[in-house]
């Protein structure tokens, strides 16, 4: 978008329509082990919503109420070497439970979590915990994130996610450490599907979601790179009736955030289409939507790229070196394609997300053949094989990068 630095801005809502915010800049640690293929259908919370009680939220959220002792057990009592990663929230936690019981566990046994304890310094607090718990009480589906539980103790306040062993797709499209290996195209491909099936589900009939703050570092990966949304900080219920957006105060990612959101406070599902238009982008770049470490005239993302999207010769400027080779002029149009449509100005313009699974779909079903395959195999088969799990003393996964993020709220 046209802003020029990266920032999170939030505001006071009441709960179930979208309270303060999370962190910004840096990933909340959400995680988990997943197969990425749900048992059962997803499942969507209760319409039509009414704003509901504390009590309420906690009582129908269906998830486990954990006593800070076991929290304390299960991540070693909260021992620095369990830190995965850190945010506005306050740290991120790996511990491990009994995947039948959920009773803790000895490390390297049961399953695997990450626990989100809130800072109680912080500039995040309780309404951002309950928030969490009232939309991922509710909201179920294979590329969310899922909430196992809670501890809500004295001042304590404490979320347990399941793990997601590679964590966020924002380290491994922009930090350049050697256990963050490139993402194949193929990698890139199915991982923009996954986020755009999230992102079709909240704006689905069932849920009725905006989710609002659409970016990589909120989109974590499983051990088979299965991609999941996480942080619902910002969520917001749709617009009621026949109005035709939500009146809000501005909240979201600068960068990310739509142009005309940024402008009236007016937020719609389309608002979240132009967020998956700059994460695409970024996908094909391996570029910050914004980034002032940049040659003048490329801080912008998008503003620097458009100009290239739709020529088939310049196309190669805007896409990532580290991928060359392993797709088609023809798939690079094509998703350079879309991403100027989840970019227009114009909301209208722009497609709903369930169209844009559909191009995804059909651009992973084509019949091109990249000339990077072989390049391509070990990825190709971190995606294909089931049960795959990265080493457990690898990256800190859920910690991204400062770098053009900052934290503001309105007044």
């Amino acid at each position: 978008m046209g802003c020029c630095f990266s920032a999170r801005i939030k505001a006071e809502s009441p709960p179930r329509n979208g309270s303060s915010s999370k962190d910004s800049g840096k990933e909340n640690g959400l995680s988990g082990q997943s197969s990425g293929k749900a048992s059962a259908p997803p499942t969507a919370p209760p319409t039509p919503r009414t704003p509901r009680t504390q009590g309420e939220i906690l009582k129908s959220s269906n998830m486990k109420s954990f006593s800070l002792s076991e929290l304390k057990t299960a991540t070693r009592n909260f021992r620095p070497d369990s830190v995965v990663g850190e945010g506005g929230f306050g740290a991120v936690f790996k511990g491990w439970i009994d995947e039948q019981s959920l009773t803790p566990v000895r490390p390297g046994t049961g399953v695997v979590i990450a626990v989100k304890r809130l800072n109680q310094e912080g500039l995040q607090g309780h309404s951002e915990w309950l928030t969490e718990i009232n939309y991922l009480g509710q909201l179920h589906h294979p590329n969310l994130v899922k909430l196992i539980g809670y501890c809500l103790e004295d001042e304590h306040r404490l979320l347990v996610y399941e793990f997601l062993t590679k964590g966020s797709l924002d380290n491994h499209l922009f930090r350049r450490a050697s256990y963050f290996q490139p993402l194949s195209w193929t990698i890139r491909m199915k991982v923009a599907l996954d986020a755009a099936k999230g992102l079709a589900y909240l704006h689905s009939d069932e849920a009725k979601v905006i989710y609002r703050d659409f970016k990589t570092a909120n989109i974590l990966l499983d051990s088979s790179y299965n991609a999941k949304l996480s942080d619902f900080g910002l969520a917001k219920d749709g617009p009621a009736g026949d109005k035709s957006h939500v009146s809000t105060r501005v909240m979201g990612t600068y960068g990310y955030a739509a142009p005309e959101y940024m402008a009236t406070g007016h937020l719609t599902k389309k608002s979240d289409v132009y967020s998956f238009g700059v994460v695409l982008l970024e996908i094909m770049s391996g570029k910050r939507a914004l980034d002032n470490n940049r040659p003048s005239g490329e801080h912008n993302l998008i503003e620097w790229a458009k100009p290239y999207l739709n020529s088939k010769r310049r196309i190669f400027q805007v896409m990532d070196a580290r991928i060359e080779g392993q797709y088609t002029v023809r798939q690079a149009m094509k998703v350079a394609n879309l991403a100027i449509q989840c970019l227009s100005v114009e909301p209208r313009f722009r497609p709903k997300m369930d169209e844009v699974v559909i191009a995804l779909e059909e651009l992973q079903g084509s019949s091109d053949v990249t000339a990077g395959e072989a390049g391509t195999s070990r990825d190709h088969q971190n995606v294909r094989r089931s049960g795959h799990s990265s080493r457990s003393n690898g990256p800190r996964q859920h910690r991204s990068s400062k770098q053009s993020e900052t934290i503001i709220r309105e007044k």
